[in-house]
């Protein structure tokens, strides 16, 4: 039978994404799929690490306890909300997606109630569940990490898929999670530590929600695209056919883009051609630093800019900016964890660095961004001229009618499988003896596109040591896990979550 046989042709979106999602079994994902899910786990798990580094776990531990708790549902609120707020967390189009729909199926799997090749298919129908949803609101005004019913989602199909639940409670635990989604306020986002915990609402929502099905209660299964519904609310060109548009043939885990540094998107890009620049300006003195970008990079910067405080700083905000990040790859040529915590924090010489950063815009740059399939560019061509009052609130008139044309013009992938995430960057260093050296990245390493498509085994491999895991874990990763009992997976999820190389 086809992946997608069961889900219904009509009825409401829920009624049809959560037979397909009830119905999936392991056979029915491709393997290139499965294979990016287990290097999602990985990469997640490396996230969660990360975010135990930083000194401001301890108060998250004390909020909400221990990272292996015997009640599944208290464990995966702390492992969404380590593994997102550093901005490690891997993304899709559409959605920050790890920090619940991996972090869900893991706290299932640390309680050893499902086995490797269980995990491996509920993080699949977690990630396609949330991010179709994500999709169709794509075009409104929450986006990244502030659009929390990302995490609704993943979190309700995350946790059913781990339970084998049927498909009527599916519909009406999303439908449950769906009735009150949160809407951040963006100040107390960026201006404190609200971000730290952003995560743990949506999760313990979704957890309440799947209670409340399983004893009985009951929700509108067309609660997405009521004119009263979620969409009309959340979206401001809703798309509601991307919730079930060629189920079991577009996978949207095809999408997935790794982090590989601390440091929201929109940076990425900068900071490895900092990186980069690290080894030809050591040691020189440097007079000034310009980085072209596109419009998203601005945008993110923009916000960013109202609560930079040099190394007083909101970590949230601190994570967002360009200038801080660059400087310090420019000067060390890296970009870590510990980066954003209090000794280097306080380090002059990258503050100094910072405030000579200066951030253009590149209209081609912007371009190569919305001709991309993620963040924006696949729902500005489904959208096309019913997005332009959308575009241009995000990006003004003019920029509006390039993305257009970009998004019009750029080679469609229906099926993801060639799918890029392009978020570029050129740094030019001026140095003090009057020379001036430059990298430029259009990809960041570890997005969407070719180089993450053929290695991303390596990549996060990589990201899971660079955050202290051992190469003994790292190494049973793989095409193996799926082969895993749920006392092996357990002990192995354990062991990658605490164990120091």
């Amino acid at each position: 039978m086809r992946s997608d046989a069961a889900a219904p042709a009509d009825g409401p979106l829920l009624t049809r994404l959560s037979q397909w999602a009830c119905d999936l079994r392991p056979t029915d994902v491709p393997e290139r799929v499965r294979a990016l899910a287990t290097s999602q786990i990985l990469a997640q798990i490396a996230a969660i690490r990360a975010g135990l580094r930083h000194s401001r776990s301890a108060a998250l531990l004390r909020a909400y306890g221990p990272i292996h708790q015997p009640d599944p549902r208290r464990c995966a609120v702390v492992l969404g909300a380590l593994g997102s707020w550093l901005n490690l967390d891997d993304t899709a189009y559409a959605g920050h997606l790890a920090p619940s729909t991996v972090a869900v199926p893991l706290a299932w799997a640390l309680a050893g109630r499902t086995d490797g090749r269980s995990l491996v298919n509920a993080v699949v129908v977690a990630n396609e569940c949330a991010a179709r949803i994500t999709a169709a609101a794509t075009l409104g005004p929450l986006r990244g990490q502030s659009a929390l019913h990302t995490h609704l989602a993943g979190a309700v199909a995350g946790r059913l898929a781990s339970e084998g639940a049927s498909a009527r409670r599916w519909a009406n635990a999303m439908s449950l999670a769906f009735a009150a989604p949160p809407w951040p306020a963006m100040h107390a986002f960026l201006g404190g530590d609200a971000k730290l915990v952003h995560v743990v609402t949506p999760v313990r929502a979704a957890m309440d929600a799947c209670d409340a099905a399983a004893a009985g209660l009951t929700g509108p299964p067309d609660v997405l695209e009521h004119p009263r519904g979620f969409l009309a609310r959340f979206a401001t060109v809703p798309l509601p056919d991307l919730v079930t548009e060629e189920l079991g043939r577009r996978w949207h885990t095809d999408t997935l883009s790794f982090k590989l540094r601390p440091g929201g998107p929109g940076i990425d890009a900068a900071v490895d051609c900092a990186v980069e620049l690290h080894r030809e300006v050591r040691g020189t003195p440097v007079a000034g630093v310009e980085i072209a970008a596109s419009v998203y990079t601005l945008f993110a910067g923009r916000l960013a800019e109202g609560y930079e405080a040099g190394p007083d700083t909101p970590l949230s905000a601190l994570l967002l900016g360009t200038g801080y990040p660059v400087a310090t790859a420019l000067l060390t040529g890296d970009l870590r964890v510990e980066d954003f915590d209090s000794r280097e924090l306080r380090d002059p010489a990258r503050w100094a660095l910072a405030r000579t950063v200066r951030l253009v815009h590149d209209p081609q740059m912007s371009r190569q961004l919305f001709a991309s399939v993620a963040p924006f560019g696949a729902a500005l061509r489904r959208a096309g001229e019913r997005a332009r009052p959308w575009l241009s609130q995000f990006v003004g008139a003019e920029l509006a009618e390039l993305a257009l044309v970009a998004a019009e013009e750029a080679d469609s992938d229906e099926t993801f499988r060639e799918a890029t995430k392009a978020t570029p960057a050129r740094v030019t260093v001026r140095l003090a003896d009057g020379r001036s050296v430059t990298r430029e990245r259009s990809v960041p390493l570890g997005a969407a596109g070719p180089d993450t498509r053929r290695r991303h085994g390596e990549l996060v491999r990589g990201k899971f040591l660079a955050q202290g895991g051992t190469v003994a874990v790292a190494d049973s990763f793989g095409a193996g896990l799926t082969d895993t009992t749920a006392g092996e997976l357990s002990a192995l999820l354990y062991a990658a979550l605490t164990e120091d190389r």
